[in-house]
């Protein structure tokens, strides 16, 4: 058993036989979860291992439908009549698809290959005991686990020591340059597996395609690559690799209040000397006429009725020097007069009373919407033209 032992090179199979022992040992009767890959579960009665299934290997309803011996139509039939019964062996012997003697022997294959299915793969944990008893489709005199896993480990030394040994899940060997006339000589089952052995399949896929046992399928691929029928692709180059480049520590610190640049004081310099200055309009107008959006926005301003006496004539400046005229700053003069003083130019914010901007009416979608008939003479565009602007009492505008 040490050969066996170390062919199969894991210790899982040590925990397997410990806890199948144990079993043995106290009668039990339930099932037990084999945890790995792909894993499994063992069903005892008494003991003994009456039944085992694992996702590693076909049961007894895939045997016989992969076989061919019972069709997709017939099993459904057969289904139906049992009531929904996960085995309907009494309906498989009733329409004669097949003997009670055939069914024990398939039973048996069934429980044995996936026995060897779960000592092929990897044993992680075993589960305590599960009192919950539903065999799937038990054998009517079971085996002791101590057999049974002895032949799993004779199968696979066996698999071990041929020229070409391939596991279960592993390998995925896929046709060689042949001859039609060696291809036909072969056996029609190593034929089956030379078909289906188009790189993509391991034998426990080809055993679920074809119905045959996965040792069978792992036996018969071996032996095709060790006559040369069957080759293994070459394994991809492995990818260069990537250097990925970790900044420093230091830049991922959190900075201090004091490391945190502040505002820069020539730039604030700067921008109170641009509010203080004398050309402190963002856009200026060199043509000091106001506009026709002003005269839109207050049409009595240039109307004909205006008979207000102008104060910012030569004559009125001379006749006037220290006069202040509405809405100058003082020590301020035009363009025209000599200026005393740097004027201070403040922004006007509009007071508390001061005319709201027009609000569309209720329903309007859009600024070209007709306005409330009282903020008819105000238009959208001219506001939009002339938001931007600053206005000071020297602009004109």
């Amino acid at each position: 058993m040490s050969g066996d032992r170390d062919s199969l090179g894991r210790v899982g199979f040590d925990l397997l036989t410990i806890a199948l022992s144990t079993c043995r040992q106290a009668r039990a009767t339930g099932r037990l979860r084999v945890s790995g890959r792909p894993g499994g579960v063992f069903h005892l009665r008494e003991g003994c291992v009456v039944a085992v299934e694992s996702p590693g290997a076909p049961g007894p309803e895939a045997r016989l439908l992969r076989s061919g011996r019972v069709s997709g139509e017939q099993w459904a039939d057969l289904l139906l009549e049992a009531g929904g019964t996960r085995w309907p062996q009494a309906g498989l012997i009733a329409h004669g698809y097949a003997g009670a003697a055939q069914l024990r022997v398939v039973c048996m294959m069934a429980m044995q290959d996936a026995a060897f299915a779960v000592v092929a793969g990897e044993v992680e944990a075993c589960d305590p005991l599960d009192a919950v008893f539903e065999p799937y489709a038990p054998v009517e005199q079971g085996e002791t686990p101590g057999r049974l896993l002895q032949d799993a480990a004779r199968k696979l030394a066996a698999v071990a020591a041929l020229p070409r040994p391939v596991r279960p899940d592993r390998e995925r060997p896929v046709q060689a340059a042949v001859p039609d006339e060696l291809r036909d000589r072969l056996p029609p089952r190593h034929r089956e597996l030379f078909a289906h052995a188009d790189g993509r399949r391991t034998a426990r896929d080809i055993a679920f395609v074809t119905g045959l046992g996965v040792y069978t399928a792992t036996v018969g691929m071996a032996r095709l690559l060790g006559d040369g029928l069957l080759e293994l692709p070459e394994a991809p180059a492995s990818a260069s690799p990537v250097t990925v480049r970790i900044p420093p520590t230091e830049s991922l610190r959190k900075r201090s209040p004091s490391t945190v640049p502040g505002p820069d004081p020539e730039l604030l310099s700067a921008l109170a000397a641009a509010l203080t200055a004398g050309t402190d309009d963002p856009d200026p107008d060199p043509d000091p006429t106001p506009g026709p959006d002003a005269e839109t926005a207050d049409p009595a301003a240039a109307g004909e009725g205006d008979r207000t006496p102008r104060t910012d004539t030569p004559e009125a400046v001379a006749a006037d020097p220290g006069g202040v005229r509405d809405g100058e700053i003082p020590g301020h003069r035009d363009a025209a007069g000599p200026a005393t003083a740097p004027r201070s130019a403040s922004l006007l914010l509009p007071g508390p009373d001061a005319p709201s901007l027009p609000r569309r009416e209720p329903g309007a979608s859009g600024i070209t919407e007709t306005l409330a008939p009282e903020r008819a003479a105000v238009s959208w565009k001219g506001f939009f033209r002339l938001r931007h602007r600053i206005w000071t009492p020297d602009s004109g505008t």
